[in-house]
């Protein structure tokens, strides 16, 4: 007799003669080696990348997505005997949705709120890998890339549009200026003492240098 040692994170499959005789969970068992064949599966979560895939938008744009999805092994009986290559089908699956949601936006819409993309893509990748015993908990579009000439409009619009915050904020710091004066002046003119206050307050100054007109006080 043989021991095999399953851990926490495991699932053993043991086929005897070729047939699935059981399922080990955790633990130590006991199995005949000569007939037993033994297919350790690993439970804990996985991630999947699906790199930059060239997608077109609805208005005819080539842009590049590339999308992760969370997920783990659910059955692993269906995981092992319901496919060659479950998480090729699962790539495949990923590709198919993104290519879904992508192509039935246009790219101003796609570009407007791109965590949107992400919403409602994991339902139907996961009703789509159910049978494979595979569970997927998250579908997110990671990045969402243009091509060379439009990423350089895209940064071309996006510098105009902060020069022209920049002009419109000092256009607004030059007409509070000119208001601030226009208030000034009159104040001044409806109250001439407000000079003279305010030149003895220059004057008060140990480093202002103040000069007086003697014609000042004729006429």
């Amino acid at each position: 007799m043989a021991h095999v040692t399953v851990m926490e994170w495991q699932r053993v499959l043991m086929y005897v003669d070729g047939r699935l005789r059981r399922v080990l969970e955790p633990g130590r068992h006991r199995h005949r080696a000569r007939r037993t064949t033994l297919l350790t599966v690993d439970l804990r979560p996985r991630l999947l990348n699906v790199p930059g895939q060239e997608v077109l938008t609805s208005d005819g744009v080539s842009v590049r997505v590339t999308v992760t999805a969370r997920w783990k092994i659910a059955d692993v009986v269906a995981f092992t005997g319901a496919a060659a290559a479950p998480e090729q089908f699962l790539y495949a699956t990923l590709q198919d949705a993104v290519r879904e949601r992508v192509s039935g936006l246009t790219l101003e819409a796609a570009l407007a709120d791109r965590s949107a993309l992400s919403d409602g893509l994991t339902e139907p990748v996961q009703a789509a890998v159910t049978e494979l015993g595979i569970e997927v908990s998250d579908v997110r579009v990671r990045d969402l890339m243009l091509p060379g000439e439009l990423r350089r409009a895209a940064m071309d619009a996006v510098v105009a549009r902060e020069r022209g915050k920049a002009a419109l904020e000092e256009a607004r710091a030059e007409a509070a200026a000119l208001r601030s004066l226009a208030n000034t002046a009159r104040l001044i003119e409806e109250h001439p003492a407000l000079l003279r206050l305010r030149t003895l307050q220059v004057a008060a100054d140990r480093q202002t240098t103040l000069v007086l007109d003697p014609r000042a006080g004729e006429g």
